[in-house]
C-alpha cells in the first residue's frame, strides 16, 4: 500500500448528503476481485448518460476536475452496502482523500486498509473547504497527515484529528497483512511455544 505523508491535489465539491457505495460503484461492477480498473465505473451513473456519453455537468467531467485528488462531499459520505470495492474505484480513479463531516463506519475503515485518508470536519470547516473548490483548477488543497493539517488555496489552514494507531498505518503504508507481519518473530515465537507444550493441536 502507498505510503499517505501528504497531499497537494485539485479539490472536487460534492455537497451531496448520504452518498452511498452503490452511487461510488454500482452493484454491477462488483464481480471483480481486482483491485484496479474501477475508476472508470466511479459514480458511473451519475457521471454517464443512458448512453454511456459522459455528463458534463458532473463534477468530475469537468475540465478542471477531471484530475482531482481530493472530494469534498455533505454528510455520511460511504454509507449503504459494505463494500470494498467503493475505496477501490475512488483510489483507481487517483482520490486519495475525501472531506466530510462524517462517513459510515465501514466505508471510514476500509478507507485507511486501501490507502485513503478520510478527514472529518466541523460544518463550518466543510462549508469553508467546499467554498475553495468551487475554484476550478485553482482549488488546490495541500494535506499533510504528520502535521494533520489542510492548507487551503489562500494559505488558511485547518487542523484536524485522526487516531494515532489509524495515522500510523498510512504513514507507514500498512495494510493488515503488512500490520500483522510487523509481528512475525512473536507470533513464530508463540507458534513455537504452542507446538512444544501442546504438540497435538
Amino acid at each position: 500500500m502507498d505510503k499517505f505523508t501528504s497531499l497537494t491535489g485539485v479539490a472536487a465539491p460534492m455537497p451531496i448528503i448520504n452518498i452511498d457505495t452503490d452511487m461510488i460503484i454500482p452493484k454491477q461492477y462488483l464481480k471483480t476481485i481486482k483491485r484496479t480498473g474501477l475508476g472508470t465505473a466511479l459514480f458511473s451513473e451519475m457521471r454517464y448518460n443512458e448512453d454511456g456519453t459522459e455528463n458534463p455537468d458532473f463534477v468530475l467531467n469537468k475540465p478542471a476536475y477531471r484530475q482531482a485528488k481530493v472530494i469534498i462531499a455533505g454528510d455520511n459520505f460511504g454509507c449503504g452496502s459494505s463494500r470494498e470495492h467503493a475505496p477501490w474505484a475512488l483510489l483507481d480513479f487517483g482520490i486519495r482523500c475525501v472531506i466530510s463531516t462524517s462517513f459510515a463506519d465501514i466505508f471510514y475503515n476500509n478507507c485507511f486498509k486501501n490507502g485513503i485518508l478520510p478527514i472529518v470536519v466541523k460544518p463550518e470547516e466543510l462549508a469553508l473547504l467546499l467554498d475553495d473548490a468551487e475554484r476550478g483548477s485553482n482549488a488546490t488543497l495541500t494535506i499533510d497527515l504528520g502535521s494533520q493539517t489542510i492548507k487551503g488555496p489562500d494559505g488558511g489552514t485547518l487542523h484536524f484529528d485522526i487516531d494515532p494507531a489509524r495515522k500510523h498505518v498510512l504513514l507507514e503504508g500498512l495494510d493488515d497483512i503488512a500490520t500483522t507481519l510487523k509481528s512475525e518473530t512473536r507470533i513464530g515465537g508463540f507458534e513455537g511455544k504452542m507446538a512444544s507444550e501442546r504438540p497435538w493441536v
